[in-house]
């Protein structure tokens, strides 16, 4: 089985998320996908790393892994390459799960769970506009998710009082008006709903000391990416000046970047993004590193339904999971709208998608939308080669055979 063609696809009304699609001369197809700054992304797709997968065996994914690594870390590998490989390891596994026909867990050495706690992002989408919601009344939110099977939801309500000081100052007054939606939880449905509060790396020390002082009556569940992950040692001063874990960061790419902060201890709790630190691949070795450490980790999951399929798998699979992010607004919405996935959760656990691979097929009517963009790569339309590392040195002149 040979790799013969790349192809990327996106759908106007949903910019956020790029679907890869890698054919083989079996005319198997394995369905990737990586979320957030697809231009980007799309160019490093299809201009670097597809010419170099033509003619590979989809089932070498170690290798591949390793050998497109290789060529992106010549120009720092963290970034639009990193979020399309990615996405290329998502496909490979589907391959090789549609190829074998068993469920991506079962490659990866089966489950430690059969259903995956998760916890929803109140964010919209659509109709379905749970961020509006928590800003109008977070309590009546939290009793419809209670109603939808949720036991956990993360809201953000410190946000808009950093932009006045750049997360340098925050007054007693915004800090009570923060605890607002907080209130209305607890008010609302006790202690039934779970909290966590994300932050989006807003603020400083000084800051976030006066905001978890303040958070401690609560009963919060996690702190998410309190202070920006450039400053490790700052977080860990924090996580020590308070009881309420602290959750990071999807910011830290691969396990080489996460390494330090697990060295140091930073967080209670490690946060990584399959669709941006190398996929499936690389996400196993990272909660592996994490379970070294003794540290839980979260699978942060904004994508669409082949990401959260991914999600699913690696949540069933990885001994040291804390919970999965996911957004009902997103999985009630764009999900069933091109994909056979429409998750429901069920005393706040998620089912993993049956396979072969990892469970997900695209509708036929989603490949044939007037607001859909396809790219390919494949042998008709290659031209430069990508950039294989041994050329782009100048040892070659075209990607070594395969």
């Amino acid at each position: 089985m040979k790799i013969t063609a790349v192809e990327s696809l996106v759908w106007q009304s949903m910019p956020r998320v790029m679907t890869v699609r890698v054919h083989t001369d079996s005319g198997l197809i394995g369905l990737g996908e990586t979320v957030d700054k697809i231009p980007g992304s799309r160019g490093a797709l299809h201009g670097t790393l597809a010419p170099l997968l033509l003619g590979r065996d989809p089932l070498d994914i170690e290798q591949i892994w390793q050998d497109l690594t290789d060529t992106i870390l010549y120009h720092g590998f963290a970034g639009a390459e990193m979020r399309a490989l990615s996405a290329i390891d998502l496909a490979l596994w589907d391959l090789m799960g549609r190829h074998y026909q068993a469920p991506v867990y079962h490659l990866l050495g089966g489950r430690c769970r059969e259903t995956v706690p998760t916890y929803n992002t109140c964010t919209g989408y659509g109709e379905m506009n749970d961020y509006a919601l928590w800003q109008k009344d977070a309590g009546e939110l939290a009793r419809r998710l209670l109603d939808d099977g949720y036991r956990a939801m993360k809201i953000w309500p410190f946000d808009p009082y950093s932009q006045a000081s750049r997360g340098q100052y925050i007054s007693p007054q915004d800090v009570d008006a923060g605890l607002g939606p907080i209130r209305q939880i607890r008010d609302a449905v006790g202690k039934e709903m779970e909290i966590g509060i994300e932050f989006h790396f807003r603020w400083n020390r000084a800051s976030m000391e006066r905001i978890v002082g303040a958070l401690a009556p609560y009963d919060i569940l996690f702190l998410e990416d309190t202070i920006h992950a450039v400053h490790p040692d700052e977080i860990k001063a924090l996580s020590q000046r308070t009881p309420i874990p602290i959750v990071g960061s999807e910011l830290l790419l691969t396990r080489w970047q996460l390494r330090e902060w697990l060295e140091k201890h930073v967080s209670q709790i490690l946060m990584t993004e399959p669709l941006w630190t190398g996929g499936i691949t690389e996400t196993r070795k990272i909660g592996v590193l994490a379970d070294t450490f003794g540290i839980p980790l979260v699978l942060h999951n904004i994508s669409g339904p082949v990401g959260h399929a991914a999600c699913m798998h690696l949540g069933a699979h990885i001994s040291n999971l804390f919970m999965v992010e996911s957004v009902r607004a997103f999985a009630q919405t764009y999900f069933p709208a091109v994909s056979n996935l429409a998750p429901r959760v069920v005393e706040g656990r998620l089912s993993v998608p049956g396979g072969p691979g990892l469970g997900v097929t695209l509708r036929p009517d989603a490949l044939e939308r007037s607001d859909l963009s396809r790219s390919v790569t494949d042998e008709s339309t290659l031209a430069a080669g990508g950039e294989h590392w041994q050329y782009a040195l100048g040892f070659s002149h075209a990607p070594p055979d395969s």
